[in-house]
């Protein structure tokens, strides 16, 4: 508990500097920030993880509640962008194997699962399940996410004038008690049903499925209050940093190496498909760029809900990109692995 309770107040910390500083986003990025200076500084951290799954019912419940008929009928015309997706994981699977495997020296295993843009937790058990490293992957991963997550504010804000300033929600004072009720049915139904099914990002999409169907049904009327969308990004900045609880020397200068450069490679070839889909007029280029970061599905979520973004637009291409990814990853490692003679 004492870890616990250190790892609380580092993120605390992390949340006034940034406020103090006039920094955007500081319930996400003063976390992030603050937990991964303290991991880097050799402090042991630790979080109690059902109250950090539980949080993400949040953003579940944030973007099931803004489902409307006319927004479920416009998810019809996506199929254009939506056919990139997968074309987009091809171009990073065959230029990040490589990249792991030649620069690197990493094992095949390691190489493509560190590749592949989909959940951690899903890379970490399919890449041990290979015999790649866990711990790489995991570095690897987290070093993705962290990077575009405070990458992405900063083009948002200096591209398009994004106000990162806007509250997610209204005040809990203002929503009926009646409807913080149905969202609490919702997220606990929502997430165990989910969770009871095996279905990936349960904790988001669990929620998100339930909240929808009564938004569409015209029972909820409100997403939830500003003060739990904060707890949320609280609770998934402090997660992001303290995965690099533990890091040596040898893996900063290995691994977060490798990782950062792999971020680099993602981030131009995010740009190139999202200059694409605006180059056709298949959307516009915000909404593009939060559709196609190949970055956390949590974390995307809250920023689109910051920036007033199309979110069934957002949600649909990461939900296919996490499908194809989880889906396809053990057939295309047979596919891209190099027959051994």
């Amino acid at each position: 508990m004492m870890r616990v309770a250190i790892t609380f107040a580092i993120a605390a910390l992390g949340v006034a500097a940034f406020h103090a500083a006039a920094l955007p986003l500081p319930w996400l990025l003063g976390p992030i920030a603050a937990c991964l200076i303290a991991s880097l500084s050799g402090v042991r951290m630790e979080g109690i993880k059902p109250l950090n799954e539980g949080m993400r019912t949040l953003l579940g419940l944030a973007v099931g509640a803004t489902f409307t008929p006319v927004m479920l009928a416009s998810m019809a015309q996506m199929w254009p962008t939506l056919l990139l997706i997968p074309v987009m994981i091809l171009v990073i699977g065959l230029i990040g194997v490589p990249y792991f495997q030649r620069i690197w020296g990493y094992d095949f295993a390691t190489s493509y699962y560190s590749t592949m843009p989909g959940g951690l937790q899903d890379m970490l058990v399919f890449g041990e399940e290979a015999g790649g490293n866990p711990r790489t992957l995991s570095l690897i991963h987290a070093t993705r996410v962290l990077v575009i997550v405070v990458a992405l504010p900063f083009i948002l804000q200096g591209v398009w004038g994004a106000d990162l300033s806007n509250p997610p929600g209204a005040p809990a004072q203002s929503v009926p008690p009646g409807q913080l009720a149905l969202m609490v049915a919702c997220a606990i139904v929502g997430w165990q049903g989910a969770k009871r099914i095996g279905m990936f990002g349960a904790s988001i999409l669990g929620p998100l499925i339930v909240a929808a169907i009564c938004a569409l049904a015209g029972l909820l009327h409100h997403r939830p209050p500003v003060e739990a969308i904060w707890s949320a990004q609280f609770f998934i900045g402090m997660g992001v940093g303290m995965k690099y609880t533990g890091i040596t020397m040898a893996e900063v200068r290995r691994d977060l190496a490798a990782g950062f450069g792999f971020c680099v490679i993602l981030m131009v070839l995010t740009l190139v498909f999202v200059e694409a889909v605006y180059g056709f007029g298949l959307a516009n280029g915000m909404n593009a760029l939060l559709a196609f970061a190949p970055g956390g599905q949590a974390e995307l979520t809250i920023l689109a809900l910051i920036v007033g973004a199309d979110m069934a637009f957002v949600i649909a291409h990461h939900v296919l990109r996490i499908f194809v990814v989880i889906l396809g990853a053990p057939l295309f490692a047979r596919m891209f692995k190099a027959p051994t003679v």
